[in-house]
């Protein structure tokens, strides 16, 4: 089963929007198998978003992520990273579709409220960051029959 790690950001958790976001999830269909609320170090930071390093707004997003709590989880089902990513909606929340996360709470581009894995290599490299397989749970939720054949 396909897995993705999904991080609600400093202003999603300011805003109280942490149970609207696993509420989204959950109604969807995905199993939570890790979730953690946490500070971020500066390092665990520079890390995941090595990506961007040269590009010019990776030390705001570095200071913005670890400026508040972050709520961590890591997300399981069948196509859970493409799914994840339209739940979520367009990077620029202007842009992102009504009844996206981003889509219908979020403002600017630099406060998108969550980050999602875009792919399944980027995603299993992303759990490996913020999680170690103690803090991960397989379980089998009844509803599982329902939803997949």
């Amino acid at each position: 089963m396909e897995r993705t790690f999904i991080m609600i950001k400093p202003d999603g958790v300011q805003r109280r929007l942490v149970g609207e976001v696993i509420g989204r999830f959950e109604a969807k269909g995905f199993t939570l198998v890790g979730l953690k609320l946490m500070s971020v170090s500066k390092e665990l930071a520079e890390e995941h978003y090595d990506v961007h390093k040269e590009r010019p707004f990776f030390g705001s997003l570095v200071e913005f992520i670890c400026s508040s709590p972050v709520v961590a989880m890591v997300w399981e089902g069948e196509g859970v990273v493409a799914s994840a990513r339209k739940l979520i909606g367009a990077t620029n929340p202007l842009s992102a579709e009504p009844g996206t996360i981003r889509g219908d709470f979020g403002v600017s581009v630099g406060r998108n409220l969550i980050h999602g894995s875009d792919a399944i290599e980027t995603a299993q490299r992303e759990i490996s960051l913020w999680f170690n397989d103690k803090e991960l749970s397989s379980w089998n939720p009844t509803v599982k029959t329902w939803l997949y054949e």
